[in-house]
């Protein structure tokens, strides 16, 4: 049984906001068609990123907790996780824009951006030895900045209010991966800062993640919706 866990963890997350899309006043699956091309064009960069760090050791998969199906490496469950994950966090994203109507972090939002852009470069900067904190940080860095400065998207503060409450079941889930643990994390290549067992980058990794689904998620919408 223990083998199933990662699919366990990985059907559980999905399985609420699947079962909520139908419902007539968010109305989720309306917007699939905005949704999966968002998750698509996000996966393709994030697979191809894990890809490379397990092969390079930045961290590695407990083959006593997966299937033991692999393709490229990677094993099933890691491809589903960035299916479901970004699919039950643009629910939590539509959910509370569907409830919660007026930005309500929007005086606050380049201010938000400006301090996380600081932490961000600074830890990059004394961290640029560590592979995993230098390259998250400074990509989520950079994105920030062009959400903020160039595209002045008019949802960052959406976002930043949504991916407060997605970190909630993203505490259980990676909390589950990580404790077991499901995956294995060489800490020569992070800060080997945890909150619970969860490596300090990995919330920031999950933002970056999520805030690049949302992006082209919004675009597609704008365009098309």
């Amino acid at each position: 049984m223990a083998h199933y866990i990662y699919l366990a963890l990985i059907l559980f997350t999905l399985s609420y906001p699947l079962y909520k899309s139908f419902e007539e006043k968010i109305n989720y699956v309306s917007k699939w068609k905005f949704l999966f091309p968002a998750i698509i064009s996000s996966a393709i960069f994030f697979i191809a990123w894990d890809i490379w760090f397990t092969k390079i050791g930045v961290w590695k998969f407990n083959p006593d907790y997966i299937l033991g199906i692999y393709i490229l490496n990677l094993p099933i469950e890691e491809w589903l996780f960035f299916i479901v994950i970004p699919f039950a966090c643009i629910f939590i994203y539509e959910v509370m824009n569907y409830f919660v109507k007026k930005d309500v972090l929007k005086n606050y939002t380049p201010l938000i951006t400006i301090v996380l852009v600081i932490f961000l470069v600074a830890f990059s900067v004394i961290y640029a030895d560590r592979i995993y904190t230098f390259i998250t940080f400074s990509l989520l860095a950079f994105f920030l900045l062009t959400h903020q400065y160039v595209i002045k998207s008019d949802y960052l503060g959406k976002f930043y209010l949504a991916w407060l409450i997605c970190i909630i079941p993203f505490l259980i889930v990676n909390g589950v991966l990580t404790a077991m643990p499901v995956l294995i994390y060489n800490n020569a290549e992070n800060m080997a800062i945890r909150i619970i067992t969860i490596p300090l980058e990995d919330f920031f990794y999950g933002m970056l993640n999520i805030l690049q689904v949302v992006t082209v998620y919004e675009l597609l919408k704008k365009k098309y919706g």
